[in-house]
């Protein structure tokens, strides 16, 4: 608020300042030329001390600019006795009537820094807000309003004043409102009750703290409205007009995708890796796994590889007890098995949680039992956003997937090079959810959303040819890991050729232009144009 009455007030000091040259304010002595009032600025806070700190604040700033005022005419305007300022008020904004505050006949601008609070460390105060506020025409919460970040409930108290006039509103916000499951859950019913849009958008910018200690936050700034506005989308210092910004912040198409547990078009279903959730006790180093081979050779049957999406991308090799349908004459003859069973039961009887208490009863088996039937596309749940390209790969049916992983059975060269290529990533890159700035990749969301393409024999043969020189390229370098070989800076020019041409090959059959000039706002705005025309149909 401070801020905003500053620059207005110099914007009318110029104003005055032009006017000044050109009249002489003889005979109006007693009349001040300023229109800009503190008592025009409201506001909500919840911490008394900031109250009174935001109400300071103002005052001073009013003195300063006042001052301001007083060279340009050149004549004092009287400014005490200090007039009565009330206007920000102390209380919780999502549990407080905004009209108590201040009418909306009245209102012009909304704007705001909500408290950045994703909803898995909202405290049960926190969550009882939102459900509060996110509700529907019958005043019950919403199915997902239970997995949304605090900021929606200003977005969603705003866009409530602001229903049927004219008022905008502005709020900066954690990016993850755009992003993943939450775009669904927090945009559509704000379309669908209160009919607003978005009119600019700052793209995902870093926001460090100016404490001692550089915690940093990725942000987002959203102006909304029912105004009928030009539409602008601001990203890294350019700005840019477009037709339509939708909910992922790019001039496309407003659709949401919401969660689905099949695939939109007909390929083989994804699946997330089981969930251990079995202390350390059931997973194995290698030197683990060789100490108790040589303590209980006849366990070694029930020894399987195990990878997560780290271990997959940095090489890593690890191991577990995979005692499914175990003998249990082989787990009774194995003392050091007992008590990493043992062990297994202990640490989930002392869970929080009871679904995890009642696994105790199955300590020989992962919390989860999802065991691949054939070999599998492997694509980590989690990636670095430093790189182009997720690191995927083809990995042996021996291998246990944990839940860190999304793995596609029976995949063929046809569909690692789809899923690989810029195209697939662009999509990903715009849809999926995040963990602080690394991509959370999906299969409800990212995959099961997906438009694929139609390709011609001849356009189908191309991918499988580039999806297995990508392949060949990395079996060049056999002792570099996954995380090397897509460094932007390391990655050899075999294997950045090999996806170049695989890119080439993927937007040929999208009928996607193959240039420069095609980019990847353009290449994701046609594929919500794609995901519109298979959702209707």
């Amino acid at each position: 608020l401070t801020e905003t009455y500053l620059s207005l007030r110099r914007l009318e000091n110029d104003v005055i300042r032009a006017r000044h040259h050109d009249q002489t304010f003889i005979g109006f002595e007693e009349v001040s030329p300023i229109k800009v009032s503190i008592q025009q600025f409201y506001g909500i806070e919840i911490n008394d001390f900031a109250v009174t700190v935001a109400t300071t604040a103002l005052w001073i700033s009013e003195a300063q600019m006042l001052a301001e005022t007083e060279k340009i005419i050149s004549r004092d305007i009287d400014f005490l006795p200090l007039k009565p300022y009330h206007n920000i008020r102390e209380g919780n904004a999502l549990r407080m009537d905004w009209e108590s505050v201040v009418p909306k006949d009245k209102m012009n601008y909304i704007m705001g820094n909500p408290p950045f609070v994703g909803y898995s460390l909202q405290s049960k105060e926190q969550k009882d807000d939102i459900l509060s506020v996110f509700v529907d025409e019958n005043g019950k919460p919403f199915k997902t309003a239970g997995k949304i970040d605090y900021v929606a409930g200003w977005y969603y108290k705003a866009s409530a004043m602001m229903h049927n006039t004219n008022i905008r509103a502005a709020l900066v916000s954690t990016n993850s409102i755009t992003q993943g499951e939450q775009v669904a859950a927090i945009w559509k019913p704000l379309k669908e009750m209160f009919g607003i849009h978005i009119d600019f958008a700052y793209r995902t910018f870093r926001w460090d703290s100016e404490a001692n200690l550089k915690a940093h936050v990725h942000c987002v700034i959203i102006g909304f409205s029912n105004v009928n506005v030009p539409k602008v989308i601001y990203d890294n210092d350019k700005q840019k007009a477009v037709e339509n910004i939708n909910a992922y912040l790019i001039d496309a198409p407003s659709v949401y995708l919401e969660s689905k547990s099949k695939a939109l078009c007909d390929v083989p279903q994804m699946s997330s890796g089981g969930k251990p959730v079995e202390g350390g006790f059931l997973i194995l180093s290698p030197e683990e796994k060789d100490e108790l081979i040589k303590k209980e050779p006849h366990i070694e049957q029930y020894i399987r590889p195990f990878t997560s999406g780290d271990d997959f991308i940095n090489n890593k090799k690890r191991y577990c007890l995979w005692l499914v349908g175990a003998n249990p004459t082989d787990i009774k003859h194995a003392p050091e098995v007992i008590s990493r069973i043992e062990g297994v039961r202990e640490f989930r009887l002392a869970s929080a949680k009871e679904a995890t208490r009642r696994c105790a009863e199955t300590p020989t088996l992962f919390m989860e039992v999802k065991e691949p039937q054939s070999n599998y596309l492997l694509i980590p749940a989690t990636s670095s956003e430093q790189r182009r390209y997720i690191p995927i790969g083809y990995v042996d049916k021996q291998v246990i997937p944990n839940n860190a992983v999304q793995f596609v059975s029976d995949a063929t060269l046809y569909h690692f090079g789809v899923i690989t290529s810029n195209v697939h990533m662009a999509w990903m890159r715009v849809v999926c959810g995040r963990l602080k700035s690394d991509y959370r990749y999906s299969a409800n969301i990212v995959y099961n959303n997906f438009p694929w393409p139609t390709p011609t024999v001849e356009q189908k043969t191309k991918i499988e040819q580039t999806a297995q020189a990508i392949l060949d390229a990395r079996a060049l370098y056999p002792d570099s890991s996954l995380a090397d070989l897509y460094d932007q800076v390391a990655m050899p020019i075999e294997l950045r050729k090999a996806h170049q041409d695989n890119d080439r090959a993927v937007m040929a059959a999208y009928g996607f232009p193959v240039k420069s000039t095609f980019t990847e706002s353009q290449c994701v705005a046609e594929l919500f144009k794609m995901y519109q025309e298979l959702t209707k149909r």
